[in-house]
């Protein structure tokens, strides 16, 4: 059976790393087999979904590179849960429960007060015929709930391995609200069957919704789907992120000048025993995937260290793949050797604007001695450069002035570039030339 997995957001934020790093680890498990890839997004919370986030989730997906197959949408699949709900009504498996929320948790605290699981006591399946038609005539609209098989509800899960629970521990889920909405776990499974998923691969925060979608498949009469449950990504210093608090959401990352595969290098490997290291292409990282090197403990989000590896990213990205995207961000004329000498020293792209600035711009030179200033401009070569121009030219002035080291170094690049620090100077002095730096030498913004 070819391999079909879905990345199933629902559009109440923006995506943030830990969805990134679930609809990653989807991807390349679909591509690594050759299989399907499935964006669905599940917006039957009506009153929290938004079409603008269902955009930025496409968005955010199309900028990551995960090219999906096919979509969908719940929000226009509400007959089909209807049905199966139906389904399940007339197998015996959906009752009614007419409680409040009030009543439902009022219980729920005197179970807990007795050290007790908060589970529901199925008070809807004791109610009689006449039950229900008096709590309907008192206007009470029921939810459903699923009634579990009792027994052990088991699977071999691609992450955490064997994988075991109680269906007496569980308790009933809600399936239909009073109001008619379908619950996720409802949803959820019934695209899972009806869509032929063969893998569900998502965070490990509902190991309990699992048990209870396998029973439901099997009272729909399909098969479940094999399962993976990545542990939930925590941030250094921090909890769980939040989609819907905008924790490192992926459009403040773009924003920020993260690059696309940096983000993917790093999600890919975090978790796992291999290094983190940058990597150029999707592609690359198929190669030897495996799902089950991934760990059970949470990782750590580093922002500092994604900071460290984007640059790491850049400092090995071709003159090719960075000038489309030099003039994307409005710097138009930059050549290979221009940006050979500043990808080393850039955290974003957006830093070469700074370095493109100082060779073709205009920079107010910082002049810490102007005697010593005016014997480098006198010693300044004539024209040809290239990058043996600054040995020889640093030998002559080391020659005539007795300075070497930083107190030699320092002083020309504060000249030459208003900066303590920068790309090497052996470089970026050919990108200069020599009109600029002798005006800069001189003291002159140029």
């Amino acid at each position: 059976m070819s391999t079909v997995v879905r990345f199933a957001p629902s559009p109440t934020g923006r995506l943030h790393v830990g969805n990134a790093r679930v609809a990653l680890v989807n991807w390349l498990f679909a591509r690594s087999r050759g299989g399907t890839f499935v964006l669905r997004i599940d917006d039957t919370d009506v009153a929290r979904s938004r079409t603008h986030f269902a955009r930025g989730i496409a968005e955010d997906l199309r900028w990551l590179g995960l090219a999906w197959d096919w979509s969908d949408s719940q929000s226009q699949r509400l007959d089909r849960y209807a049905a199966a709900a139906d389904t399940l009504r007339a197998a015996g498996r959906l009752y009614p429960c007419y409680e409040t929320e009030e009543e439902l948790e009022f219980k729920r605290n005197r179970l807990r007060a007795r050290s007790l699981p908060p589970i529901y006591d199925r008070e809807g399946l004791r109610l009689s015929a006449a039950d229900r038609a008096r709590l309907a005539a008192e206007g009470r609209t029921p939810h459903w709930r699923f009634r579990l098989d009792p027994g052990e509800i088991a699977w071999d899960d691609l992450v955490h391995g064997p994988w075991r629970f109680d269906a007496a521990k569980i308790g009933d889920p809600v399936l239909v609200k009073a109001d008619g909405q379908p619950l996720f776990v409802l949803s959820s499974a019934v695209d899972d069957i009806e869509f032929a998923i063969t893998h569900v691969i998502r965070g490990d925060d509902h190991p309990t919704t699992t048990a209870c979608q396998i029973q439901i498949a099997a009272a729909l009469g399909a098969p479940a789907p094999a399962f993976g449950h990545l542990p939930l990504l925590s941030v250094i210093g921090g909890d769980k992120l939040s989609k819907r608090k905008g924790d490192f959401s992926l459009g403040e990352m773009r924003a920020g000048g993260i690059e696309a595969m940096a983000v993917n290098s790093y999600l890919a490997r975090l978790g796992t025993p291999d290094p983190i290291e940058p990597v150029e292409s999707l592609d690359a990282l198929l190669t030897g995937f495996d799902i089950s090197r991934f760990g059970r403990a949470p990782p750590k989000f580093d922002h500092a260290e994604l900071v460290h590896l984007n640059a790491k990213y850049l400092a090995h990205m071709t003159f090719q793949k960075a000038q489309p995207r030099l003039v994307e961000i409005g710097i138009e004329g930059a050549d290979e050797r221009f940006w050979l000498a500043v990808r080393g020293n850039l955290e974003c792209l957006e830093d070469a604007r700074r370095w493109f600035g100082v060779v073709r711009g205009t920079v107010a030179p910082v002049i810490d001695d102007p005697d010593f200033a005016a014997a480098a401009a006198e010693l300044l070569p004539e024209g040809g450069w290239d990058e043996s121009t600054w040995g020889a030219w640093t030998s002559a002035l080391k020659g005539k002035t007795g300075k070497s080291g930083k107190a030699l170094f320092l002083p020309l690049r504060r000249a030459l570039t208003g900066a303590d620090h920068g790309p090497e100077l052996k470089a970026l002095l050919p990108l200069i030339g020599r009109v600029r730096a002798l005006a800069r030498l001189s003291g002159k913004a140029a």
